[in-house]
């Protein structure tokens, strides 16, 4: 088997497992996932991944969900060095207006990787948000939802936005989406990570 196809099995293995471990909260193994210096992105959290790591397991212990299903990875090498991205969806389930609901949002997973010392990991995530929605666990239940306060946030992850909100979370407003200058900066970013430029 040849270097570039071991290295895509090794990448795809490797985003797979950060969602299946973070899931399921085994933490000591979703630290594996990354390299030392590395940064994560969410809606709800910017910054450095052990301390992603450590308040995804706060909020984890307190019965917070944020499930994770994903879907297809195109990994683009150069060398040490890769970008995948790979179909998921993100599902949060809390209420909302005293209303159990459950969000969904699809987008994809935008991986800075890099190969050290023969090993892959994560330098940097950053989703992109292309559609959300939200629904009554229970579907004869009525949601008001705020109209207006929906209106102002971002198409991509408004719902998934509102939800976090209600619920204590301060959410970034400029996230990528499927369009728009936020990823078409991603975009670039990640080509100059594959020449070499960036970090």
């Amino acid at each position: 088997m040849d270097q570039p196809l071991l290295d895509r099995l090794a990448i795809r293995d490797l985003v797979e497992n950060w969602a299946v471990w973070r899931d399921a909260g085994d933490w000591e193994r979703f630290a594996t996932v990354w390299h030392e210096e590395c940064w994560m992105s969410a809606t709800w959290f910017q910054g450095p991944a052990r301390d992603f790591i450590r308040v995804s397991q706060e909020g984890f212990a307190k019965g917070v969900r944020i499930l994770h299903f994903l879907g297809g990875t195109s990994i683009d090498l150069s060398g040490e060095r890769a970008i995948a991205q790979t179909k998921m969806t993100i599902s949060q389930r809390a209420p909302v207006h005293d209303v159990l609901c459950d969000v969904v949002c699809t987008g994809r997973f935008y991986d800075f990787l890099e190969k050290r010392q023969s090993k892959w990991g994560i330098v940097r995530r950053q989703p992109i948000y292309e559609k959300d929605r939200i629904d009554p666990v229970d579907p004869s239940a009525i949601l008001p939802l705020d109209a207006q306060a929906l209106a102002a946030l971002p198409e991509g992850y408004r719902h998934l936005a509102y939800m976090q909100e209600l619920i204590g979370y301060k959410v970034k407003r400029d996230m990528p989406g499927l369009v728009g200058a936020e990823v078409e900066k991603l975009y670039a970013e990640g080509q100059e990570w594959l020449a070499g430029k960036a970090k």
